[in-house]
């Protein structure tokens, strides 16, 4: 049997458009899947890791960071965007890869893409947790910190009442500024319950319903646009109005490196490293592709449109925040909380957090979306067991898949730190992007006259260009991001080798036709 024997591409797109009671419903219109785009990327990368990423890795040039991964994902959004339009079907690249690359390619990809985005919702939900942690204690509940941070030791940021994490990097960044870490509170924390039960309501809406759950995702889409767009206006005027002050803020602009990842040029690539998973919301995008009414024509339009959106947002946001905050002070949980505390418009605070609880909220419900979805399509490719196929009878949604993702991510929420979380999840993503493009340049050449509805320009440039960018930015990121990548590859090709390679539809096909077809005849010469 071959390792690299690849879905016929017809099939794909005859079963995209196949109706019947294993079939996803087509609900879903272009402003939707922008939506969801938006949904998936405005989120975590604004409200939490922007703050510290600036503070432990690029400083005020976090601007330059998103400019960086922005690039890379405009390359890498342009090739899902003709794999999009082209196989309209649940999977993302992983059906991409299963197309072009074969099943073992395929199989990396599908594994890969659940440390997306099962590590990438229990991200989301830590960060989403201290948003709501803190507008709690605006209305007088006060928990321990042991119930709302993970395991581990704990001390209060200066000149606030949040706990963070102690690590390697914020007892450097204390001590540039004169602060010992000891001289700070201390506590233990222990388990996350508030990203836990976050994760728990999101499953259940999930459960019920893709228009249910589209729904619900527009209306915080809608609240979270709103409160960034006036964190734009508050914070620009207050930046315009007290231009020297945030002139000194910026200044130096790309601070001087004092090691590996910390400022300096390689701190702007680890930022741009760690915040790059926030952009995997055009991945999540191309995973309801079986749901969109008309997926030609809005697949392309949901990817590009909330990737240029998003960018742009990203942008002005970081360098708005940098502005009216030293960055040292950002390398909190709600960084755009502090900025607008510091601004003076403490009118404005308690909206930016109900923005980021409804932001976040929408980011996780995109991201435990798409991760069924993967589980399903591979599912019925016979790489996992057929439970992860099984639709509910009334919503058809891929409701034990849900239930599955839903438990294991609220315990990683629970139990996980944020920034291990969202190590390993930039690079998967990366890692993602970077056989996609590849796979666009393969199938260029291998088929170049199959019909297209959309095109990546500049083939193989771009494709190129995507994959060195995407491959550049994994540099950044640290030793144990990689190690630990490798250790889940290794897991997953277990479970391939031992269950999906002996289920496989497609190895079964290719056997049967194998079997099926006569053998050439052979001539000897007679004499």
């Amino acid at each position: 049997m071959s390792l690299f024997a690849r879905k016929n591409i017809d099939e794909l797109q005859a079963d995209a458009f196949s109706e019947g009671e294993h079939s996803l419903k087509r609900e879903l219109g272009p402003l939707n899947l922008v939506s969801l785009g938006i949904g998936a990327i405005i989120g975590t990368g604004i409200f939490v890791l922007t703050g510290t990423a600036a503070a432990q890795h690029a400083g005020p040039a976090i601007v330059l960071a998103f400019v960086f991964a922005g690039i890379a994902c405009v390359f890498a959004g342009l090739c899902y965007a003709e794999f999009a339009s082209m196989i309209p079907i649940a999977g993302s690249a992983y059906t991409y890869g299963y197309a072009t690359l074969g099943e073992l390619i395929a199989w990396i990809i599908g594994w890969d893409l659940i440390l997306e985005y099962l590590f990438g919702a229990a991200t989301v939900a830590a960060g989403w947790s201290g948003y709501v942690n803190s507008f709690l204690k605006d209305l007088g509940v006060i928990l321990p910190p042991y119930l709302t941070n993970p395991a581990g030791e704990l001390v209060q940021a200066p000149g606030s009442d949040t706990w963070v994490r102690k690590t390697e990097e914020l007892t450097q960044s204390l001590a540039a500024q004169g602060v010992s870490i000891d001289s700070l509170p201390q506590a233990n924390g222990g388990f996350n319950i508030i990203a836990a039960l976050g994760i728990f309501a999101v499953t259940v809406l999930l459960v019920t319903g893709i228009k249910e759950s589209a729904r619900f995702n527009n209306f915080a889409v809608a609240i979270k646009l709103a409160v960034v767009a006036a964190f734009i206006l508050a914070g620009g005027y207050y930046v315009l109005t007290h231009w020297g002050q945030s002139m000194d803020h910026w200044t130096p602009f790309i601070p001087q490196s004092t090691g590996p990842g910390a400022f300096g040029f390689n701190g702007i690539i680890a930022a741009g490293g760690v915040i790059f998973f926030a952009y995997i919301g055009f991945d999540a995008v191309s995973t309801t592709a079986q749901e969109a009414r008309n997926p030609q024509r809005d697949m392309p339009i949901g990817i590009l449109g909330s990737l240029i959106i998003c960018t742009i947002l990203y942008i002005l946001v970081s360098g708005i925040m940098t502005g009216i905050v030293e960055y040292p002070r950002l390398n909190v949980g709600e960084p755009i909380a502090v900025a607008i505390d510091a601004t003076g418009y403490t009118w404005l605070a308690p909206w930016i957090k109900v923005g980021a609880i409804a932001g976040l909220s929408s980011v996780m419900l995109v991201m435990l979306m798409s991760q069924p979805r993967i589980f399903y399509t591979m599912s019925r490719d016979g790489l996992l067991p057929p439970v992860f196929s099984r639709l509910h009878p009334r919503f058809r949604t891929p409701h034990i898949s849900s239930a599955l993702v839903g438990l294991v991510c609220a315990f990683l929420a629970g139990y996980y730190d944020v920034s291990e979380l969202g190590h390993l999840v930039s690079i998967g993503t990366l890692l993602a992007f970077s056989i996609v493009c590849a796979g666009v340049w393969y199938l260029r050449v291998k088929e170049p006259n199959r019909p297209r509805p959309f095109k990546t320009p500049f083939v193989p440039l771009f494709p190129i260009l995507g994959i060195l960018s995407c491959v550049y930015l994994m540099t950044g990121l640290p030793r144990i991001a990689w190690e630990r990548l490798f250790l889940w590859l290794a897991i997953g090709l277990a479970i391939y080798f031992l269950y999906g390679r002996r289920h496989s539809v497609v190895q079964r096909t290719h056997h049967q036709a194998h079997v099926d077809t006569p053998p050439r005849p052979t001539y000897t010469d007679e004499k």
